[in-house]
């Protein structure tokens, strides 16, 4: 009988210790056989890189001509949030005429920088309608079928019938 409650105890902890462990994932560009470290700088190219890299994570909004590879793991430890461990961006520049690479930068989660967005909202015209004026709003004005009239306005397909 003891022994069954010493077992019982153990398991219980395991299954304790084992909820606790965090899970992993992993997203982004992972490198299999090539890295996107070992670019180099004055031979490569923009079709060689897309050969061995394969398309970018992301481009920049401003210029074409900048790559980036990115990868990051994230833990989860029970409900909690996850929290990003690592990441890994490789931004490579090409010549905007030769597409030679001119730059690869290699940035960590320790170069990011906390961006303060504004929680504030910009306030539209009109009024906010109570729950109850949205649930009974369109009762009374009988536009619950198209008329014959809406044939022919712009969003209506024609012969259209809902």
């Amino acid at each position: 009988m003891l022994r069954r409650a010493a077992y019982a105890a153990i398991a219980a902890s395991l299954l304790a210790v084992g909820a606790c462990t965090p899970i992993t994932t992993y997203s982004g560009f992972q490198a299999i056989e090539a890295n996107p470290k070992d670019v180099k700088v004055g031979t490569d190219t923009k079709s060689t890189v897309r050969g061995r890299l394969g398309s970018p994570s992301q481009t920049s909004t401003f210029d074409p001509n900048t790559w980036f590879y990115i990868d990051q793991i994230k833990e989860t430890v029970a409900f909690r949030k996850p929290v990003t461990t690592r990441r890994d961006i490789t931004a490579i520049q090409f010549d905007k005429d030769s597409e030679v690479v001119t730059s690869v930068n290699q940035l960590s989660l320790k170069d990011g920088k906390v961006i303060a967005f504004n929680g504030r909202e910009t306030p539209t015209r009109g009024r906010e309608l109570t729950i109850m004026e949205q649930l009974i709003g369109s009762v009374g004005r009988g536009q619950m079928l198209p008329n014959a009239e809406d044939e022919g306005v712009p969003g209506q397909r024609p012969g259209d019938r809902r």
